[in-house]
């Protein structure tokens, strides 16, 4: 060990003995940083470390206790000094050291002998038995123990840490990198040549500000690595000045280009880089941080952890899964998620994470469906004749994936098993109507069924649809009387409420429609056998169970007008039962769809009022209620009235947003379809639900601020009958990037095709509503990766078949995982 190192250990071993209170060096440590400097360069430590020590040594005093010692760990590893990582953890220290005394100003130091001085190790991991969240960890492990029993970490990092998620030793194992810069294929200086676009690492030799001629201020840097030297340059922008310093180490991209013969890049990005990432020649990990934690320690942290505790992790994947899918096991996944040796080890490794959590989410899902699958219900058939009679009735022909679901329907209210189904519908596509017909089957046996929807105005539209289906049949006997049918909301008046409540517990009244009012503990159902709930994200899970819960294992349907991609099916409603309809009724026509930009806004204006003259109506989305100080974006209430005063002062324009009351919202709603409004402002509060027949035009300002599905839904507010209809989509901007989705519209009125295409673009959080469990935690998964969605789903389902309960002995693991993943509270979920 050269003389400089083993004078730092020594001093280093005294500083311990001092609890690290800066008192090993008369003047504190700070002070061995030019003194060391020059021994380490006599003898030949490398330049490029001196520095970094050096740096430590004056940031010493500033640190707190447990910092410090974690700074000579750090010089200790630098210098690749081994005793030095045996210096006592300050926070396991009971010392009975006194501290020097001073006496006439002078310090005088005491002799401390071991005997003096009482130095308590690290206690043993307590052994737990609770599991792991992916991999489970073998009992006499603990991966739940604090991150305090890792080198390095004392109370106060540790609290450090939980601002970024890292309680145990299993937070650190699964909190993977934001990104990694690979210094394994860097080129050098010397390698360089003009016109490439290059990422090199340099330190900086000069950095200069000074005028031109034509008084524009040129910042230059000046920065070299072994094989050369090149600079970079950056035009009116001096305050590079104050971030680059001499001597700093910095990671550099950006085109190579000439001047006057001479290499340089001009305006180029740089971040300072820790000097450790120079030597280690490899791909490096960068983890998100938080105040008072540096990428470096941090990475010396983890690397610490991952090497130590991923060898304890045991695997509960089958040999057999990881032979068909040629996955590594979870131990070296683990260690090469986070230090790759190789950019096709790092992709092996988040394959093996992202099926993790793809497959504990199949089982979840796959454990829901078969706990409601094994419950029993009623069974309710009628005849081929009786329903076709009842099919005859209807004005208008059902259409081959409306006859699809209906069969589906059947099937499920015969099976003996509750009835637990998504029914997704593109916007106007007749789920409606075969919900209905799904209840009368329930109800011609006598039993009651329930219809809840999210607003009043829904409820009262699909109230006067169920009145026609069930009372006002021409051809055929109709099944029910209309006091049989009956709404109940928010504004039902008190004596129709009483006797709703009482004909629902004597049986009389059969269909309830209505808001979550229906969950109310007052509304008591005499035989509840079906629930339908319509757009069923718009409602909790506590909503939805709470009314499954006025039954016993009542038949459940839920439904939904946003198209849903079928890796979301796979895994989000991967407990549910699907049926998909994805045709328009005959008659109905595709709604054009065009983009018309800022400065064309008058064409617009210009087809709502040749429209209305037509006898019909127009909405106005806009994306903001109203517009702040320094807001630029159009907003709906500034908007109505311009529109009003300004360009339709003879129609009438009324308005409607989220900050409105719900009855006024209602309210405003019924108003714009009894026609008492030509044009409607509005938010996205349309976006789903109410149909307004007479409305042809669907002017959507700001249309770059909304996702394919919103956009999708809004168009579906017009085009509810056979008249022609238009949707026009107004950025705000003509930058090509953020319009591209809104060519997509342009192209295709299919709603399931612009669903996946919105997944890809903007993630699976518009899809999620209220169904989060399990799902927002995904650490490498994608839930847009329907390769890895359905080989899980494949695996999990074999699985099942043959062990269902996961009382296998080589299923105990996974058992464990299962049931970390998805806690008890959720395990059950929500099986709606």
């Amino acid at each position: 060990m050269p003389l400089s190192s083993e004078k730092l250990y020594k001093i280093f071993k005294l500083e311990a003995e001092f609890s690290y209170e800066n008192l090993a060096v008369v003047g504190g440590l700070q002070k061995l940083a030019e003194s060391w400097a020059a021994e380490a360069r006599a003898e030949g430590t490398s330049e490029s470390l001196i520095p970094a020590i050096t740096s430590i040594l004056h940031r010493y005093p500033d640190l707190d206790i447990d910092d410090r010692w974690g700074a000579l760990l750090e010089i200790g590893d630098l210098l690749s000094i081994p005793k030095i990582a045996h210096l006592p953890n300050p926070a396991r220290r009971e010392s009975t050291i006194k501290k020097p005394e001073t006496t006439k100003g002078k310090t005088q130091e005491k002799a401390i002998t071991p005997a003096q001085t009482k130095v308590s190790r690290p206690k043993r991991i307590k052994h737990t038995q609770e599991a792991s969240r992916y991999p489970i960890a073998d009992t006499t492990i603990g991966l739940d123990a604090s991150t305090t029993v890792i080198r390095g970490v004392g109370d106060k990092q540790a609290e450090h840490l939980k601002k970024l998620g890292l309680s145990n030793i299993e937070d650190m194992l699964y909190f993977f990198p934001r990104r990694y810069d690979d210094y394994s294929s860097l080129k050098t200086i010397g390698q360089l040549q003009f016109g490439e676009e290059v990422t090199i690492i340099a330190r900086v030799i000069s950095i200069t500000t000074y005028p031109t001629k034509r008084k524009r201020k040129i910042t230059e840097a000046v920065v070299s690595d072994t094989t050369g030297t090149i600079r970079l340059l950056w035009f009116n922008q001096d305050y590079h000045i104050r971030y680059l310093r001499k001597g700093m180490f910095i990671s550099i991209s950006g085109k190579v280009e000439s001047y006057l013969g001479r290499s340089v890049i001009y305006h180029p990005d740089y971040e300072p880089i820790d000097q450790q990432q120079l030597h280690t020649n490899r791909i490096v990990p960068v983890y998100p941080l938080t105040a008072k934690i540096t990428q470096r320690w941090l990475r010396r942290t983890m690397f610490n952890t991952v090497e130590y505790w991923s060898e304890r992790v045991n695997d509960f994947m089958p040999d057999s899964i990881l032979e068909e899918t040629q996955l590594p096991d979870i131990s070296t996944a683990l260690k090469q998620a986070h230090f790759p040796d190789s950019q096709e080890e790092l992709e092996q490794a988040r394959q093996r994470i992202a099926f993790d959590e793809i497959f504990l989410l199949q089982l979840g899902v796959i454990r829901q469906k078969y706990q409601w699958q094994s419950l029993e219900s009623n069974i309710y058939t009628v005849s081929d004749e009786w329903l076709q009679e009842r099919i005859t009735s209807l004005p208008f022909e059902l259409t081959n994936a409306q006859k699809q679901t209906l069969s589906d329907l059947r099937k499920d209210l015969a099976s003996g098993h509750p009835m637990n189904r998504l029914l997704q519908g593109d916007v106007g596509s007749g789920k409606t109507v075969i919900a209905g017909l799904g209840m009368a089957i329930v109800i011609a046996s006598g039993a009651q069924a329930a219809f809840m929807a999210p607003t009043s105005i829904l409820a009262e539209q699909h109230y006067q649809n169920m009145l026609e289906l069930f009372t006002d049949t021409e051809n055929t006997v109709p099944l029910l009387q209309p006091d049989q049918v009956r709404l109940f909301i928010g504004d039902t008046s008190k004596n129709e409420r009483e006797d709703i409540l009482q004909g629902l517990n004597d049986g009389r009244i059969k269909l309830l429609i209505g808001t979550h009012a229906l969950i109310e503990d007052p509304v008591t159902f005499n035989n509840l056998q079906m629930v339908v709930v319509d757009e069923q994200h718009r409602f909790g899970v506590k909503q939805r169970a709470a009314l499954r819960n006025k039954g016993h294992n009542p038949h459940l349907l839920v439904m939904t007008a946003t198209p849903i991609p079928r890796s979301l099916q796979l895994t989000i409603f991967g407990d549910l039962d699907v049926s998909v309809m994805d045709e328009l009724p005959a008659g109905r026509q595709p709604v054009d769809t065009h983009i018309l930009y800022p400065l064309e806004r008058e064409r617009a204006y210009t087809l709502i009022r040749s429209q209305v003259e037509k006898g019909f109506q127009a909405f106005v989305i806009y994306p903001l209620v109203e517009q702040g100080e320094h807001e630029e974006t159009k907003a709906a209430v500034e908007e109505q009235q311009r529109l009003q005063e300004e360009v339709f002062p003879d129609l009438k324009v009324g308005l409607m947003h989220g900050r409105m009351h719900p009855d006024d919202k209602d309210n405003t709603m019924r108003e714009f379809r009894n026609k008492q409004y030509d044009i409607l402002v509005s938010t996205s509060v349309v976006e789903v639900g109410v149909d307004i027949p007479d409305a042809t035009v669907m002017i959507i300002e700001g249309a770059n601020r909304f996702g394919l599905a919103q956009l999708h839904q809004f168009r579906g507010r017009v085009g509810r009958r056979a008249e022609k209809s238009y949707c026009i989509l107004i950025p705000e901007t003509k930058n090509s990037v953020d319009n591209e989705r809104l060519v997509a519209m342009t192209e295709t009125n299919d709603g399931f095709i612009l669903a996946e295409r919105d997944l890809q673009q903007r993630g699976p959080g518009e899809f999620l509503g209220t169904r989060q469990s399990g799902y927002t935690d995904l650490k490498m998964a994608q839930l847009t990766n329907i390769r890895v969605i359905e080989k899980a789903r494949r695996h999990a389902q074999n699985i099942f078949e043959e062990d269902p309960d996961l009382t296998a002995a080589d299923h105990e693991l996974m058992l464990r995982a299962l049931d970390h993943f998805w806690p008890a509270a959720e395990g059950t979920g929500d099986m709606s």
